[in-house]
């Protein structure tokens, strides 16, 4: 079959096993120093634009969740590996004319900031496949081009989409600017750690803060976070 996406020609040498032990170990190791009980935050693997080849080894090696951004390329890959147990979460922007196929494939979706979005996912869900875990994507820098409702449009979404069938709403994402400073990776993962906690009271199935990739999982996890997603350190970077 042939790829609406075309994947990786040029990878920079990995090891995917290997890789994956050392972001374990990472986790693992951030987890301690937070004071956080081993395997509190789980591990996303975004394989997007990698080939189901590199899935299916990242598979054997433990992951069972995998990320994507684009609907089309999660579809296809879903097929090519439907021998797998595998959990798919759609972590990208999501358009409109896309819900029909992020309904059907996905397990999550982490980026829904509108209501709109959450109807049609909810219509379009497969009734047999079960509730749509959703996330609410959270906007928690100033950066123009960061997708996400803010903190305090929050309330009034979750009351709306508490109405809608087809769907499981878990918790918050966020994807802030960018920094190397550790105290400045900390400050948006703190918004949305703290941005959760009231909701929770009213809505107890909040379980989920999906924050920190592979440059800043550590300060996510010492903030809170309970799934990051890493694509980088596990695939290995892509030379365009």
């Amino acid at each position: 079959m042939r790829n609406h996406f075309p994947y990786d020609a040029i990878m920079i040498s990995t090891d995917v096993q290997l890789n994956i032990s050392a972001v374990g170990r990472r986790i693992r190791a951030a987890e301690d120093a937070a004071g956080r009980p081993t395997g509190s935050v789980s591990l996303l693997a975004v394989s997007k634009t990698k080939p189901p080849d590199l899935v299916r080894e990242a598979y054997n090696s433990g992951l069972t969740a995998f990320g994507e951004n684009y609907a089309q390329e999660m579809a296809e890959k879903a097929r090519d590996l439907a021998d797998l147990p595998l959990s798919w979460h759609f972590i990208g922007p999501i358009q409109s004319n896309k819900t029909t196929i992020i309904a059907e494939v996905s397990d999550w979706v982490h980026s829904v900031d509108r209501l709109k979005i959450a109807r049609r996912l909810s219509e379009q869900r497969p009734p047999e496949k079960g509730p749509l875990n959703i996330l609410l994507q959270v906007k928690t820098s100033d950066e123009d081009s960061k997708s996400g409702v803010l903190p305090e449009a929050l309330p009034e979404l979750i009351g709306a989409i508490a109405e809608l069938p087809h769907l499981m709403l878990r918790g918050l994402m966020t994807i802030p600017a960018p920094t190397r400073d550790t105290m400045l990776q900390r400050q948006p993962f703190r918004v949305l750690r703290e941005t959760l906690l009231p909701l929770q009271q009213a809505q107890p199935g909040l379980d989920t803060l999906s924050m920190g990739m592979s440059g800043d999982l550590e300060a996510a996890i010492t903030e809170g976070a309970t799934l990051v997603r890493v694509g980088t350190d596990i695939f290995g970077a892509r030379y365009n």
